[in-house]
């Protein structure tokens, strides 16, 4: 039986990927979700695929010359069950791409930390554009469970120089560290006419894709959930 014979893709309600997010993720934690596919086997679930707005407002509104800032979603999950077969993955990835409204400008990132290349966005033939800017994240003492983001959301959007504001909080609490840089990966979502604008507006260069080991790393086995019916 063939991959697509074996599997199908289809869209889910979003806390439906909770258990494989905060399970099978390294990063252990929900981000924003928009949109949320899983991938099934018959009944059985057996990985999500999520996205969400992209926390950096700042690559919404450049990266396309101020194009697409209201079709442009960042893929940040990206879980399965250990044992599934070759490029099942791959297939997954490309039907939930299909599945998005269109068009639709993509972005995702494959963690240097974690020692990520992005094999799987190559294989799609999502467009490489080099490394993340250099970054620190905030964090407070007692509270590192909390993402950078969270912190800043929780004063309220627009409020500026949030830093400061976070210091005269928590005072000497706070501190920063250097955010690890990830492999910024693009893809473009329409029609042929779209897909040529979008690379004509695209602001950053497209490199050839990274190539290196990639390293697996442990997490918490999820069973597959069944469909709820």
């Amino acid at each position: 039986m063939s991959i697509p014979e074996q599997y199908h893709v289809e869209k889910i309600p979003a806390e439906l990927a909770y258990p494989f997010i905060l399970k099978s993720h390294y990063a252990h934690r929900i981000p924003p979700i928009q949109l949320a596919f899983g991938l099934y086997e018959g009944l059985n679930l057996k990985g999500v695929c999520t996205f969400g707005r992209p926390c950096a407002h700042k690559l919404i509104q450049n990266a396309f010359q101020g194009k697409y800032q209201d079709q442009f979603l960042e893929l940040n999950r990206l879980c399965v069950i250990e044992g599934l077969e070759k490029n099942t993955l791959s297939h997954f990835v490309s039907q939930a791409l299909k599945l998005l409204p269109s068009p639709m400008v993509v972005v995702s990132y494959a963690d240097t930390k974690m020692n990520h290349y992005g094999y799987i966005y190559q294989a799609l033939n999502f467009i490489y554009t080099g490394l993340s800017a250099e970054r620190k994240d905030v964090f407070i003492k007692g509270m590192e469970h909390k993402h950078y983001t969270s912190l800043y959301d929780s004063l309220g959007r627009g409020v500026k120089d949030r830093a400061s504001i976070m210091k005269k909080m928590y005072g000497d609490k706070v501190y920063y560290k250097e955010r690890s840089r990830k492999h910024r990966y693009f893809y473009f979502h329409g029609n042929k006419t779209d897909r040529k604008e979008m690379a004509r507006l695209l602001i950053y260069p497209v490199l050839p894709n990274p190539k290196g080991e990639s390293q697996h790393y442990k997490t918490e086995k999820v069973m597959t959930l069944q469909r709820l019916i």
